[in-house]
């Protein structure tokens, strides 16, 4: 699976990416994560993801990011697991995105 992380800048969640990453190899989850910022979101569909977490700092453009999300399954990730770097619960998310 192929997961999207957009922020504003992409900095802050290049460090959770990097945490799901981190969890991702040790629970033998088959992933690819990449972190962006908004203005980077192009075509994601096209670029082979299959789903987009929003950093609730810019929870706000949600509906910017599911226009130029080509139907793919879009969320929020809740800001308390976005600010405890909550793997188990970010991955549950990504579940519920992908059933």
């Amino acid at each position: 699976m192929k997961v999207l992380l957009v922020c504003a800048a992409g900095m802050s969640t290049s460090m959770l990416m990097k945490k799901m990453e981190s969890y991702a190899k040790e629970n033998g989850i088959d992933v690819a994560i990449d972190a962006r910022s908004f203005s980077e979101l192009k075509d994601p569909k096209e670029a082979g993801y299959d789903c987009i977490l929003i950093g609730p700092q810019i929870a706000y453009m949600k509906d910017k990011v599911l226009k130029r999300a080509n139907g793919l399954p879009c969320d929020v990730i809740p800001l308390k697991d976005y600010g405890r770097q909550n793997c188990p619960a970010i991955f549950e998310l990504i579940d519920k995105l992908l059933a």
